[in-house]
């Protein structure tokens, strides 16, 4: 057993141990709002946004992109578990910011093994063999996080399987503070517009 899974196995035991009325949740998340957010370790949702157990969903990636996976999950997360408020998070000193689709790309031709970066960049320092199956994955990379954020918040706007009266608003966290930022450009692309009779129709 390595280091790690023995921790996360005992930090379990004393998380079960206590659970209690934990066991009583709904399925459907209390507060009835969804947040979409990057996987890194340094953002901690739960705290950054006042979260307990139940109270909202939680899709994350890397960069927080509204990837079709992520816009897949959004809609089961109102279709079916009745959320009416979105969040999309992106935020600074993103690891996203850090590469192109081509340096990925270049990286995973290379080798497979874990790359390592500097002041000149990403360099591989495994052995080959890589894969240029890379190539066939749009990453999603980051060149600035405003424009990120009103990018993908109009990019679920427009999905049609998105309602329009859900509220989608864009946000930047800052690593250093701790803050959350609006991007005003993003909440006004993702205002909620009433339904009209005409689609309340069809």
């Amino acid at each position: 057993m390595s280091k790690i899974l023995d921790e996360v196995l005992s930090a379990n035991g004393k998380y079960a141990a206590s659970f209690g009325d934990k066991s009583k949740l709904a399925m459907p998340p209390a507060r009835q709002f969804a947040i979409l957010t990057c996987m890194d370790a340094r953002l901690d949702p739960a705290k950054y946004a006042g979260l307990a157990e139940g109270d909202a969903h939680v899709i994350r990636n890397a960069g927080g992109r509204a990837s079709d996976d992520s816009i897949r999950s959004l809609v089961i997360s109102y279709k079916l578990l009745g959320t009416r408020e979105w969040f999309v998070v992106h935020h600074t000193n993103c690891g996203m910011e850090t590469f192109t689709d081509e340096i990925m790309r270049g990286l995973l031709a290379s080798s497979l093994k874990t790359s390592s970066v500097d002041a000149k960049g990403w360099h591989d320092n495994g052995p080959g063999p890589g894969s240029t199956e890379a190539n066939y994955i749009d990453w999603l990379t980051i060149k600035d996080q405003a424009s990120s954020v009103e990018a993908d918040v109009r990019r679920i706007r427009a999905h049609p399987l998105v309602p329009r009266e859900i509220p989608i608003y864009g946000y930047v966290y800052d690593v250093k503070t701790g803050r959350l930022t609006e991007i005003p450009a993003a909440t006004a692309a993702g205002k909620a517009t009433t339904t009209t009779s005409r689609e309340k129709a069809r």
